[in-house]
């Protein structure tokens, strides 16, 4: 029978009890609110522990948090978030995230710096004066540095740096830009509107497919009298200003005037629709959708694709193609290269179709021509056009300025005229093709070269080759070299006795 000795378990117990003592603790720890307030001098790193987000500054009421969010399943932004919900209301590099690695850190010295200090990558940084004396989460989410004086001041603030998401009392200016998470459609202000526009790249101009202008009903948009902005009002709406007093136009929402104690955000999403939410302590309520018809979202169908608007949207492609419509291009036809030129023009293939319209024609600039083949003549000779659309009706010819997008069926007096970068250069990287062309030819040249080259010196051997043969035949050396003086013999070169003396036989 085997007696239980308490001197040799004790060591187990103890081990035992100092893993549940240290388990609690970290958890203790992990559950412990975050700071209210962030000094010179701090540094927080990753822990990679965390699932999905790691809170580091919180705002006064515990909404809304600071910290490390993950993307998707191996990146990480440093991001705002309405913590009863999980959304992230402001991130700091969306386009961009950092690796999901524990080597990321948040420091804090007068600017906010995210990096990697043991690669020495920065990824973000505040880029302020640099005078700032502490970070402050405020109680509508709006991430500050300050710098103590009288009154304090704020080098740098969120709220100046909108993402994708606008909130409640938040001015949106001129200065800034919303851009949906894929970073493929914008928000930005005009001198009376806002705009909604299609992002394609470098080298692209934007394509706008929605235009908000202010009524300016109660209060005047003066020309040269300052940028204007935006701000949600906490009664439902979206107001534009120029400066403080009456708005100049009323975007209203489904709860405008109805008195809601709310919290409300407008978001452009990744669809490219722009809509306004609020929250009702369960859930994000939608109050408000800029687009409501299927064929005026560039999502719906895509580039060279006709948007025909029935009881449900179809789309089809520009070409008739049955295998998927033609990518999306980008850049212009600036630069000479390709199968059709023109003064200072790409390559590109083109198409022409009736019965084709622009969703978007009311938002961009047209001119009156006397033909259809004047309309499509100057859209041919402007390199910077990628298509036009003419009515026969009211003259009317609308060139387009950025990749083919937002098309619609029309009646047939419309006429369409299409470059098609992406038959010859999907990319928009013309320059590089031809380049690569050219440096293709340069290679099969040099390698004739060489082939004719290796050819004549192999010729040029075996006639050596050949006449000392005929010599050993002849039996004398004498017979084998060549009319002429003696002296003619030194005028050989060395190199070329001791090749032919190479082939002898021993």
């Amino acid at each position: 029978m085997k007696i239980w000795n308490s001197k040799q378990q004790q060591p187990a117990a103890i081990l035992f009890l100092s893993l549940v003592f240290l388990v609690a603790a970290t958890t203790l720890a992990a559950d412990q609110p975050a700071t209210k307030e962030i000094q010179r001098g701090f540094s927080a790193k990753h822990d990679d522990s965390y699932s999905q987000f790691q809170s580091l500054l919180s705002d006064p009421t515990g909404v809304f948090a600071l910290g490390f969010l993950r993307i998707d399943s191996n990146l990480l932004d440093l991001a705002v978030l309405h913590m009863p919900s999980s959304f992230p209301l402001w991130r700091a590099i969306p386009a961009n995230p950092a690796p999901w690695t524990g080597s990321i850190s948040l420091s804090f010295d007068g600017n906010l710096v995210l990096s990697d200090q043991k690669k020495g990558t920065v990824f973000w940084s505040t880029a302020s004066d640099g005078t700032g004396d502490r970070v402050v989460l405020l109680n509508s989410s709006n991430l500050q540095i300050q710098k103590t004086g009288t009154p304090d001041s704020v080098p740098w603030q969120s709220f100046d740096f909108p993402s994708n998401t606008i909130v409640e009392n938040q001015n949106f200016t001129s200065y800034a830009k919303l851009l949906s998470t894929n970073q493929q459609f914008s928000m930005s202000l005009g001198a009376n509107y806002f705009g909604l526009y299609i992002e394609f790249g470098k080298g692209s101009n934007s394509g706008i497919y929605l235009k908000h202008t202010a009524l300016q009903a109660k209060a005047q948009i003066v020309p040269d009298g300052g940028p204007i902005y935006v701000r949600i009002g906490s009664d439902g709406f979206l107001g534009m200003y120029q400066k403080e007093g009456p708005p100049a136009d009323v975007l209203s929402f489904d709860t405008f005037n109805r008195n809601y104690d709310v919290f409300y955000r407008m978001t452009l999403e990744d669809d490219a629709n722009l809509r306004a939410y609020y929250w009702n302590n369960t859930a994000w309520i939608l109050d408000y959708t800029a687009i409501t018809e299927p064929c005026s979202l560039p999502t719906t169908c895509g580039s060279y694709s006709i948007c025909r608007l029935q009881e449900q949207p179809q789309c089809m492609c520009l070409e008739n193609s049955t295998n998927g419509c033609l990518p999306a291009g980008n850049g212009d036809f600036c630069a000479a290269s390709g199968v059709k030129s023109i003064v200072n023009g790409d390559g590109y293939g083109v198409l022409t179709r009736q019965g084709v319209d622009l969703a978007n024609k009311d938002f961009i600039n047209y001119t009156k021509m006397a033909s259809l083949e004047e309309c499509h003549s100057t859209c041919e000779k402007n390199c910077t056009c990628w298509g036009a659309i003419y009515s026969n009706t009211t003259r009317n010819c609308y060139m387009m300025d950025y990749p083919i997008e937002m098309l619609v069926e029309g009646d047939d007096s419309k006429f369409g005229y299409f470059k098609l970068k992406s038959a010859v250069d999907e990319d928009g990287d013309g320059d590089d093709k031809k380049k690569s062309e050219e440096d293709k030819l340069r290679v099969a040249l040099l390698v004739v070269g060489c082939v004719i080259l290796a050819a004549v010196a192999g010729f040029g051997l075996y006639q050596i080759w050949e006449r000392r043969r005929r010599g050993r035949r002849g039996g004398s050396m004498e017979e084998g070299l060549a009319p002429g003086p003696y002296k003619d013999l030194a005028a050989s070169s060395f190199k070329s006795i001791e090749l032919s003396d190479s082939f002898r036989k021993p």
